[in-house]
């Protein structure tokens, strides 16, 4: 019986220095990302590029609302095959409304992640870099531990020294 407990003690010791000698860091990715000159010239693309879109979709409102207001004009004897027209006209261009406004919000999608995608990995490559040097056990994103009883280090400022912030 003490053969089995000082086995079971002897098995559980590295398990608690292995434990103590964990070095964790934390960082704020978002303070990383803001701090670079890259991600503002991402976002100033995305902002043009969604003016233009905001301009368009204007003008389409704009188109919606002249034939909505002809529509509502029509007199009440109006021939049938054109008050059918109209209301087809009306339906195309809500349409054409949904389907711009579709397009569009997929086409900002795919170009905030054509422009993010190298700059988050560029990010992620200068944290590994800093974990490696660091001899950093586990790096994770600032506010995810709820608790953790070993010393958590913020590296947020290592990995902007990194990246010549």
């Amino acid at each position: 019986m003490i053969k089995k407990i000082l086995l079971a003690v002897a098995l559980a010791i590295p398990m608690f220095v292995s434990a103590q000698s964990l070095k964790v860091g934390v960082i704020d990715t978002n303070a990383v990302l803001e701090a670079l000159p890259d991600t503002k010239t991402a976002e100033a693309k995305l902002a043009e590029t969604s003016k233009k879109y905001e301009d368009e979709f204007a003008k389409l409102q704009q188109e919606f609302q002249r034939l909505y207001e002809d529509f509502q004009k029509m007199p009440e004897n109006e021939p049938q095959a054109i008050k059918e027209r109209k209301t087809r006209e009306l339906g195309d261009m809500q349409q054409k409304i949904q389907t711009f406004q579709d397009n569009a919000h997929q086409d900002l999608q795919r170009m905030q992640q054509e422009l993010m995608s190298p700059i988050i990995a560029k990010v992620r490559n200068a944290i590994e870099s800093v974990g490696k040097e660091g001899g950093y056990s586990a790096i994770s994103e600032t506010g995810v531990f709820i608790y953790y009883a070993s010393p958590i280090e913020d590296i947020t400022a290592k990995v902007k020294t990194k990246l010549g912030l």
